[in-house]
C-alpha cells in the first residue's frame, strides 16, 4: 500500500491530536471518524469537512480501510479493538491496551493469528528525550545505575469510571522498561483515595529490575504542581528528565559519592563528593506523537513488530495488576512472572 488509509474511533480528549497527526501525514489518510457525541462529531466537521462521520465505528467496516485509530475510554478498547482485529484491520489503541491482561493476550494473540499490527500508544517512548535518556544509560555515561524515580503529578483530572494508577502510570511504566529494556521482578504499591471515596487519586510504586536496582514512581491527580519528572541516579552521574522544562528537558549532573578505598578505622573513614558541571545536552525535537503515528505506519507497511507492540501494552497491564493487588494487601511485594 502506498498511503494507510485509516479511521479514528473517538474524537474527545486525545483523538483531535491523533487525527491531526494521521491526516498531515502524507503516508496516511484519515477517511472516516467516528464518535457518539454529536458535539464532538460538529468538531471534527469543521476541521474536516471532507472526511466520513460517523457515530457508529461499525460503519467504518465496509469503507475499504487498512487501520483503525482507537481513542475511546479504556473500558471501551477491547470489544473495539477486537471487532476490528476480526474485520482484519489494523490497530493502534491508546493505552492501557485493555483493563486486564487476559483481554491483552487475546488480541495479541488474534493480531498474531490474522497477521494484523497492534500497536500501543506508549507515547513516551517515542520522545527524542526520553530516546537521549537510554542513549545515555546504554553508552556508559551514567555509570551503574543506583536508581530510578519518576513523578507524574497534577491537580485532576479526575475519572469517575478509572484510578490515578490506571490514568497516568503506563507512562512511567513504559518509560522505565523502555529506558533499561528490561522488565520488573517485582512491585509493591500503596495508595489512599483523597477527594472522592473509592477513586485513588495517589498511588506509590516501588518496583524491583534485575541487578538489584530500584525504581519508584509517584503518581497523583491531587497535586498543587504540575510535575512530570524522571530521574536516574548513577555511580559516575546524573540524569535528569523534565518533560516541562523551558531551558532544556535534560540536564547531565557530574555528581556523586564514593567512599575510600582503605582506611584504618571509622575517624579516618570520609565520603568523597563529586560536585561538577551541569551539561544540557542538544537534542533536536521532533513531536512524539508525529514520530509514533509514523512509526505505526511504518509497521503496518514493513510488517515489522511496533516498538510499543501489544505484548509491550500486556507487560504494563501485568504490572498494574500487581500493584492493585500489592495495595489491596498491605502493599506485599508481588513478584512478576513473563
Amino acid at each position: 500500500m502506498d498511503i494507510l488509509r485509516v479511521g479514528v474511533i473517538g474524537y474527545g480528549y486525545w483523538g483531535p491530536n491523533l487525527t491531526r497527526n494521521f491526516f498531515e501525514l502524507p503516508s496516511s489518510e484519515v477517511i472516516a471518524i467516528a464518535d457518539l457525541s454529536k458535539e464532538n462529531l460538529e468538531r471534527a466537521r469543521a476541521k474536516y469537512p471532507d472526511v466520513v462521520l460517523t457515530a457508529d465505528y461499525k460503519d467504518f467496516f465496509d469503507k475499504e480501510l487498512d487501520a483503525v485509530i482507537i481513542s475511546t475510554p479504556p473500558k471501551t478498547h477491547f470489544p473495539i479493538a477486537k471487532e476490528c482485529l476480526l474485520n482484519d484491520l489494523h490497530v493502534f489503541v491508546e493505552k492501557p491496551i485493555t483493563l486486564n491482561s487476559r483481554d491483552a493476550e487475546e488480541l495479541i494473540d488474534l493480531a498474531e493469528e490474522r497477521g494484523l499490527t497492534l500497536m500501543v500508544g506508549h507515547t513516551f517512548e517515542y520522545n527524542s528525550s526520553v530516546q537521549a535518556m537510554k542513549d545515555f544509560i546504554d553508552d556508559g555515561e551514567l555509570g551503574d545505575l543506583y536508581y530510578i524515580d519518576a513523578a507524574r503529578l497534577n491537580l485532576g483530572l479526575f475519572q469517575h469510571d478509572s484510578n490515578v494508577l490506571w490514568d497516568l502510570a503506563p507512562h512511567d511504566l513504559s518509560i522505565l522498561m523502555y529506558l533499561l529494556g528490561q522488565k520488573p521482578i517485582s512491585v509493591s504499591a500503596h495508595g489512599m483515595p483523597c477527594a472522592f471515596e473509592g477513586i485513588y487519586d495517589l498511588a506509590k510504586l516501588s518496583l524491583l529490575f534485575p541487578n538489584n536496582l530500584m525504581a519508584h514512581i509517584h503518581v497523583s491527580w491531587i497535586d498543587p504542581a504540575k510535575v512530570r519528572r524522571v530521574t536516574v541516579v548513577g555511580s559516575k552521574k546524573m540524569a535528569v528528565f523534565n518533560d516541562l522544562g523551558i531551558d532544556g528537558k535534560i540536564k547531565i549532573y557530574d555528581k556523586g559519592v564514593e567512599a575510600p578505598a582503605y582506611t584504618n578505622g571509622f575517624n579516618e573513614f570520609q565520603y568523597n563528593y563529586r560536585s561538577g558541571d551541569i551539561t544540557i545536552p542538544k537534542i533536536s525535537y521532533d513531536e512524539p506523537l508525529r514520530t509514533e503515528c509514523q512509526h505505526f505506519i511504518d509497521s503496518v507497511v514493513n510488517q515489522a513488530e511496533p516498538k510499543s507492540s501489544g505484548r509491550s501494552g500486556l507487560a504494563v497491564i501485568k504490572i498494574l495488576e500487581a500493584a492493585e493487588r500489592s495495595m489491596a494487601n498491605d502493599s506485599t511485594h508481588e513478584v512478576l512472572e513473563w
